[in-house]
Formats: structure tokens, sequence, C-alpha cells
């Protein structure tokens, strides 16, 4: 016989509610106040003449009981299987042990389960079944799911914060006839209809420099991402970032705002800036140490590093490091490789690494005193980056030459290099004025803030190779 699960269920009362009201009552305690809740049965305990159960809820668990006195609802409800959804009220007491409980008068079934959870005690510890059954380990591992509240709360602080400072949140399209803002390998669809190629966007960046030019002076969006790359600790296909411009600002008033927010963000969520993450600790109280990337490199090697260093020293450096050097590259991209290959792992920061030279740095605005690099800078948390930030490139005649060197890039097989994006070119004819960008990985800095090592998880469903079924 099929059981009929009932549409609904009047739950009046959270797990966490009858926590606060009720958690100083003393041992066998009566309080004559009836609750009604629902959640899953985690745990169900018969003993003798008494039943157990653990209803967890997505606040949080309590006790139910049920006695033989009701010799019908204490037969079935000590039936009830780990995993099973159920609705129940009754009178809020406590044990003679002190344990805050509801004693079932009634309850009803409203799903049953017919699969089996991890071991209460161990959770899942199969790491493929972890995040492929998402659906399983939020509840057999409870930090699961407390870490993906931790990631709500991140990006709903980022929102009030942006907000109180006058920041607009937009939507750019998801879908676009161009791949740029990014040095990435873009995913490639289709619209039928229109019978043209597009892109899954790489990055919002020139959309949100649109409405810039079209009079929003502070924008941002916190935008899903595809890039079309390898997976790591650190990289999903698909994952979150926050975008924001800022007109009549430069990358100083960058590093201001992004000191800030993340201090702000840890002391909120965490209680203070002195954190720690994978067992070392991380200070984020501003301000945070700079250096430039040539001074980082050259720390390292032992040796001043710039752009006038001889090209075949630049490149017997980075044949030494066993950097795979290709034909067209220049030197600013030869020391950005040396960089990525000695220096930025080592860093635990916070530091920010300022002045890219411009040829790894096609949408960054020249610098105003050094030759040859540009105004941008990466915040390094940890040995990964989390933030990428400019002065925004403003000139059309210069962005329209960095477009073309880019074109040229992807002409001899940089599938990472940019196209030359006509549209943008057009909207900075119209002006765009001195204006600050930045991108912050909100998946990176979730893992910072709750101290995890992989990026899988803080992603709710991170991608995954497909299940032999």
């Amino acid at each position: 016989m099929q059981v009929k699960f009932p549409y609904s269920f009047d739950r009046k009362d959270t797990t966490i509610s009858i926590l606060d009201r009720f958690s100083t009552l003393e041992p066998a305690s009566h309080t004559g106040t009836n609750v009604s809740v629902a959640g899953r049965v985690m745990l169900m305990r018969p003993q003798g003449k008494l039943a157990f159960a653990r209803l967890v809820d997505s606040t949080g668990s309590i006790q139910l009981f049920a006695t033989q006195d009701d010799s019908e609802l204490f037969s079935e409800f000590s039936k009830l299987s780990i995993g099973d959804w159920i609705g129940a009220s009754g009178e809020v007491i406590t044990t003679r042990k002190g344990e805050l409980s509801v004693r079932v008068q009634e309850w009803v079934l409203l799903a049953k389960t017919k699969r089996g959870f991890g071991d209460k005690w161990k959770g899942i510890s199969d790491v493929d079944l972890k995040y492929r059954q998402r659906y399983v380990d939020l509840w057999a591992n409870p930090e699961s799911r407390s870490i993906l509240q931790t990631r709500s709360k991140t990006i709903a602080f980022i929102r009030r914060y942006l907000d109180e400072l006058d920041f607009v949140e937009v939507e750019t399209p998801v879908l676009h006839p161009i791949a740029g803002g990014a040095s990435a390998k873009p995913f490639v669809t289709r619209h039928n209809a229109l019978d043209i190629e597009l892109y899954l966007r790489i990055a919002p960046e020139l959309y949100l420099k649109r409405l810039v030019v079209g009079g929003f002076e502070k924008v941002y969006e916190i935008a899903r991402v595809f890039r079309n790359e390898g997976m790591s600790p650190r990289h999903n296909p698909e994952f979150t970032m926050l975008e924001l411009y800022q007109a009549y600002s430069d990358y100083e008033d960058g590093i201001e705002l992004i000191e800030d927010l993340i201090s702000s963000l840890a002391r909120e969520l965490i209680g203070t800036t002195q954190i720690s993450y994978q067992g070392r600790s991380l200070d984020l109280e501003p301000p945070w140490e700079r250096k430039s990337m040539c001074e980082l490199i050259s720390k390292s090697l032992g040796e001043p590093i710039d752009l006038d260093v001889e090209y075949s020293h630049l490149l017997s450096l980075c044949k030494d490091k066993a950097i795979e050097v290709k034909d067209e590259w220049g030197p600013g991209k030869l020391i950005l490789e040396l960089y990525e290959k000695i220096c930025e792992s080592e860093l635990w920061g916070p530091i920010i690494v300022t002045d890219f030279p411009q040829e790894v740095s096609p949408l960054a605005r020249s610098h105003r005193s050094k030759v040859g690099f540009t105004e941008r800078f990466e915040l390094i948390i940890a040995g990964r980056e989390l933030v990428n930030a400019f002065s925004e490139l403003c000139d059309p005649v210069d962005q329209r030459d960095r477009f073309q060197a880019q074109a040229q890039l992807k002409e001899t097989g940089d599938e990472e290099a940019m196209a030359v994006d006509e549209d943008y070119l057009r909207a900075l004819e119209y002006g765009l004025p001195p204006t600050m960008g930045l991108g912050m990985g909100i998946d990176r800095l979730v893992m910072l803030i709750a101290d995890v090592a992989s990026i899988r998880q803080v992603i709710a469903f991170p991608t995954l190779r497909p299940e032999a079924i």
C-alpha cells in the first residue's frame, strides 16, 4: 500500500526558537507549552518503553521522545528510519538528565527516506561521494552546511557594505558575442534563432564599464562567470566573483576599499581580524604590506629584475625555472611568469602586489611614472590571488592598440587572448572618466573566512567528472 504524504505541515516553531526560550530549564521540568516542529530524524534510539529521536531542521536540533503510554503512536514512532522527515507536536520538557526535549503527542511522516545516510560519527568520508551527493553530505556533515551558510553571510555582507557606499547593483549579460574582460579560454555555445556563436562570460568587466560611460558612477555585480580551464583546489570552471567600478578613482582607492571591506567582513563574521587559516595566522588589519612585482622577483632571485633587463637573460631565468616559454612572449610576460612560478605561492600576506607589466594588462591604465608598467595590483592571501584591480584604461586609441596586440596573440594560438571589441571601443569614444575597477573571487574569500582548503567545499555543487552509473 502506497503511503500518502501530506501536502504541507503547519510548523509553528524552529528548534533554535525552542532552545532560546527554554535553555535555562532545570532537569525534569514541565513547561505546559506545546510546540510544533518539523525536520529530519537523524538519530533513533528505542529504549524499552521509551523511544528517543534527534530532530534536525535548518536552525539546529532537538530531542523528541515518545512513551509506550500511547501504544499506536509509540509503535510507529520507534520504527522511524534515519533520514525520515516528520512533523511533530507536543510539550516542551527536560528529561531527568536535563536535556531539553519535546514529548511527542502527535506526529506525521512527511517524507520517507529510501537510502541510508553516512555514519553519524564520521559523516561521509568518500570525497567524490561528498560532492556528488551533496544533498546527503549536508545532513551527514553539519560542517558542510555551516560553510555554505558562511558563504551566504559573506555575500550578504558585501552587498550591505557596497550599498552603504551608494554602489548600484546591476546584472549584465551572461551570453557574450565576444569573449572579453579577462585572459581566459571561454566556453562556446550557439544561439539557434540568431544563428550566431556566443560565449559564456569570463568576466562582466566590459559591460560594467559601459555602464560607467552611461552615467553609473558606482556600480557592481556579483556575477557567475565561466572559464574553460583546469580544475584544482582553487579553480572551478564556473565560479562567483565580485566586480565593481568607481568613477573618479584610481587603484590606490581600490586598495583602501578592499582593505576595509575584507577586514570589516572578518570582524563581522569571525569577530576579529586576527584569524587562522590552515593552521597559520593571518593579520587582516590594514594597512597591508605593498610590494611591486619586480621587487618580489628581485628579492627571490637575488638580482635586480625589471623591464630593462636583457631579454635573453629573462629568457634564461625562465628556462632555469622550467618555465615553458612561447616565441611571442615579450619581457613583460616573462616577468609575470617568473613571478607566478617563484613568488606568488610563497606569499602568505595579506600583501598588495603592484605594478604589472603593460604587456599582460590589456585593460589597465599605463603607470603614471613607470614606463612599460600599469597601475594594477593583485591582493595575495595564503599564496593565492584574491583580488585583481587597476586604474582603468580610458583612452580608446590606446585600448584599440592593446586589443590588436591581443588579437595577434590569438592568431598565434593563444586561446586565452582577447579579441577586438568594437562596441566597447565605441563606448570609450563617448568618454570613460578616470575609473577604478576591482574583481574579487567570492569562492576564494569564503575559503579564507571558513578556513577550508578546497574551492569545492564552498560551492554547493562543484563541477565533477560524469558519474559512471
